[in-house]
């Protein structure tokens, strides 16, 4: 067998649009950042809703946790663990899953939050920024859901994807 050296063919370098730099800011799903970032009055601001929204979420978290501990037997000084209607005991059942249904909405939405905080924390040159589009998420938006990873037309197109198909 004889060895041949395989020659590939040199591509000429293509000429770029805009050359790629190390400060580069990107968003999570990797979209160039098109707009300034918001200044450091705006990021406090952002920074006092998310921390308000979450102090409110931990409240009401308490707050039914508390419920959830004391039922209605407790409430009425009932030691017995049965109803005595069957009608009550799915009343009973009843309100126990609404107070867990509400209770875990509540835990989602306190880990949106959360991760919101994160990122303002460790990213703040990004925070508030769409992750779709790379522009700027509306002030008003923002002040309203502080949360927010999309704008206002991401959050559209994103939602109403599923009803064109």
């Amino acid at each position: 067998m004889t060895s041949a050296k395989k020659k590939t063919p040199s591509k000429p370098a293509e000429p770029t649009t805009k050359p790629s730099t190390a400060t580069e800011r990107r968003t999570a799903k990797g979209v160039v950042v098109k707009d300034p970032p918001w200044g450091p009055d705006e990021l406090k601001h952002f920074e006092a809703r998310l921390m308000e929204e979450r102090r409110r979420a931990m409240k009401q978290l308490g707050q039914w946790d508390e419920s959830m501990r004391s039922t209605i037997q407790n409430a009425d000084g009932d030691l017995s663990s049965y109803s005595f209607h069957m009608a009550d005991q799915g009343t009973d059942a009843m309100e126990r899953e609404k107070a867990f249904l509400f209770a875990s909405k509540e835990g989602r939405y306190l880990w949106h939050i959360d991760q919101a905080l994160r990122r303002l924390y460790k990213q703040p040159d990004i925070f508030g920024i769409c992750e779709v589009s790379g522009e700027r998420i509306e002030y008003d938006r923002l002040d309203a859901l502080p949360h927010a990873r999309l704008s206002f037309k991401a959050k559209i197109q994103e939602e109403g994807a599923g009803e064109h198909e």
